[in-house]
């Protein structure tokens, strides 16, 4: 059955608590994301100071949602030595907490005993959960949406153990 599921935005202006991502791929295929990576690439690199140059639509959503007392944290599960993708990523981490996430990584190596979500997600004032399924390559494929208590439940404690041991990013270097 087709599922309509709601812009990111969207779901985040709805919310009046808490959002949680979790992110666990090494390499996300993101064709918006393929000029910056690009130019990442070749050593540009972004002025932090320069708002006007990066600030886009998903960082005005997070700093509403800051602003209005929502706390939105994400977490990412990754491999070591960290791929291409995952040093690009953290060079622009800046700008997430310059909106107003809070950011941690835990290397794979150190969550084998924890239990693990199988797709990227976000959670929602923990009754909502917007799955982000992905192919081998890091394609995106689909959103899907999960009210189901039990894996809201399985899926809010699993990012509370790995949130518990990640590291912050000013303490996580790649």
């Amino acid at each position: 059955m087709s599922q309509t599921v709601p812009p990111f935005a969207e779901l985040l202006a709805r919310c009046r608590r808490s959002a949680i991502h979790l992110e666990t791929r090494d390499v996300y295929g993101v064709p918006e994301e393929d000029e910056d990576f690009a130019a990442w690439r070749e050593g540009w690199e972004y002025d932090l100071y320069d708002r006007s140059s990066w600030w886009n639509g998903f960082h005005d959503s997070v700093a509403d949602a800051v602003s209005r007392g929502v706390t939105v944290r994400r977490a990412r599960v990754v491999s070591e030595p960290a791929t291409e993708y995952i040093r690009y990523e953290h060079s622009c981490t800046p700008q997430n907490l310059a909106a107003g996430e809070e950011v941690r990584w835990l290397p794979r190596r150190l969550a084998s005993d924890l239990l693990i979500p199988g797709n990227d997600l976000w959670l929602f004032d923990n009754d909502l959960i917007r799955f982000g399924l992905f192919s081998g390559d890091g394609a995106f494929i689909e959103h899907t949406l999960c009210d189901d208590p039990d894996v809201i439940k399985n899926v809010s404690e699993a990012f509370e153990a790995i949130w518990k041991r990640a590291l912050p990013h000013d303490r996580y270097t790649v």
